[in-house]
């Protein structure tokens, strides 16, 4: 028999088991543990998830293309295509690949840093999803993506976090302050869910260790409502659904947290919770111009369904090509379109085969002048991981010699937008719109300067960037109202004098 150690899958490495009585949890954002995702990959996969628009019934559905698209974007190691593409196949949407591909693709996520593969591979073992159910590991898993920045993860954890003491509830843990932080390290990253469970911490007076220290006040109904209306506007059905309870009353006197009774403002989050349900990848950022919480005014509304919704979501600008592009003769391999250009991932190779898929692009230095010249005319192209790469010749005459031990540096593609605010969505989630080349701007510390939507950005490269510039960060705005704080309400910790407000819709949609 051989000595050799057989080397230990990702799914089977050791991990501490789950402690539900840590004394502290350090909130990890997930995008700063996630790396830098190819802007051409990122786009096949938002034209694979329009294709799986819930408008579009499953059978009339175009798997095919589906999987193709997802499957492009998870070569070029986007983490979110990878994942689908994993689900894909359990799903048996492009036989022969299942369960076992599946698992060694979230496997291959796990070993680049993933937290969702960790979180994925707990909801494996919890299901016993081509693994042996295991619900021990499923938790270890579970409280690895979590401190890794999983927000899913955290909100899990939480929930089983929240009794007052433990077996309060089989299943159920006594560990309201670290419930709590990490409820608030998810909502913080958008993820809406996490405010159904964080409202009812808020709602009564708390000492340190979670223990209620009085009845509810006005003061912690009010901050746990508008921690459900931002579950609302990130995706939260259950948020939805809860307001609409609240304000019709369902609760009675003594348990409501509204101020009062409001039918008009309960059938308004009645159609978000409806289409929340249908849609859950809808979101509604401009959510305060068609329903404000009290004490603002709520907006006259004719009743159309639609209407309402296109007023809630977000705003997207129309995609411009890029002004110069990559020179290239050649059209047999792929090279960046307009949209695109490409950055060094300093990643270099003088291999015969493509160790990571991507662009790359052989380097002219050191070489004499005939296969310098050769070196220096050829563009970047895209190779597949293990794709061997184009051979290079000096042409003497009649002669041609190849070019041996070539180096090669390896890109990825980022958009080619000349640093534009042009925040990005999945075909079908946001109401396009066009507006003036340059943008009207704002500082967090003014008030807003002129009613609409704004649009939130920090520089690209910020560490927050993912979590900050994105369309369900919109916010509707009076025109002398505060523009979001990040800190308190959003509960991220960035500095508001790092963001900028930019206006991207001064009109909206009429919904009288």
């Amino acid at each position: 028999m051989s000595n050799q150690s057989v080397e230990t899958l990702p799914r089977d490495q050791s991990l501490p088991l789950f402690a539900p009585h840590m004394t502290s949890f350090d909130c990890k954002m997930e995008s700063s543990s996630v790396p830098m995702v190819d802007a051409e990959a990122h786009a096949w996969f938002m034209q694979a998830r329009a294709l799986e628009s819930p408008e579009i019934f499953e059978a009339q559905r175009d798997y095919p293309s589906i999987v193709r698209l997802t499957r492009q974007a998870a070569e070029r190691h986007h983490w979110k295509a990878m994942l689908n593409l994993a689900s894909l196949y359990i799903e048996k949407r492009d036989p022969p690949h299942d369960v076992v591909d599946a698992l060694r693709i979230v496997e291959q996520a796990m070993q680049m840093g993933i937290p969702a593969a960790y979180d994925r591979m707990g909801t494996y073992y919890m299901n016993g999803t081509g693994v042996k159910g295991d619900v021990s590991r499923a938790y270890a898993f579970f409280q690895r993506a979590a401190q890794m920045g999983s927000p899913a993860a955290m909100t899990f954890l939480a929930e089983k976090l929240r009794a007052g003491s433990d077996d309060i509830m089989a299943g159920y843990w006594g560990n309201i302050p670290v419930s709590t932080k990490m409820l608030e390290c998810a909502l913080g990253q958008g993820y809406g869910p996490a405010a159904e469970y964080l409202h009812y911490f808020y709602a009564v007076p708390r000492s340190s260790d979670g223990t209620v220290t009085g009845d509810p006040t006005a003061e912690t109904k009010a901050r746990a409502m508008k921690v459900l209306h931002q579950g609302v506007r990130l995706g939260c059905k259950e948020c939805a659904s809860s307001l609409s309870a609240e304000f019709e009353g369902f609760f009675g006197p003594t348990r409501t947290l509204a101020p009062h009774i409001d039918m008009a403002r309960s059938e308004r989050y009645h159609v978000l919770s409806m289409e929340l349900s249908f849609n859950p990848s809808a979101r509604f950022p401009n959510i305060d111009k068609i329903l404000p919480l009290p004490p603002a005014n709520l907006p006259p509304w004719n009743g159309d369904r639609d209407t309402l919704l296109a007023a809630a979501m977000g705003v997207t600008l129309p995609l411009t090509p890029a002004k110069t592009m990559m020179a290239s003769n050649r059209t047999e391999r792929p090279h960046p379109d307009l949209h695109y250009k490409l950055r060094s991932t300093r990643e270099q190779s003088t291999a015969s085969h493509a160790s990571l898929p991507g662009y790359w692009q052989p380097s002219p230095e050191h070489w004499h002048e005939a296969a310098w010249q050769v070196l220096e005319r050829t563009p970047a192209r895209a190779y597949r991981a293990g794709e061997p790469f184009d051979t290079l010749f000096v042409h003497d005459g009649a002669n041609r010699t190849p070019i041996s031990s070539v180096l090669w540096r390896h890109y990825q593609t980022l958009r080619h937008n000349h640093g534009a605010v042009a925040p990005l969505a999945v075909p079908g989630t946001t109401r396009a719109v066009s507006c003036a080349d340059t943008l009207p701007a704002s500082s967090s510390d003014r008030p807003c300067p002129v009613t609409g939507t704004w649009q939130p950005w920090i520089d690209v490269g910020h560490p927050l960037q993912d979590i900050v510039n994105q369309p369900w960060r919109q916010a509707w705005l009076e025109k002398g109202g505060a523009f979001p704080q990040p800190e308190t309400d959003w509960l991220l910790p960035l500095p508001a004098a790092n963001v900028t407000w930019y206006l991207l819709d001064q009109t909206g949609v009429d919904i009288s």
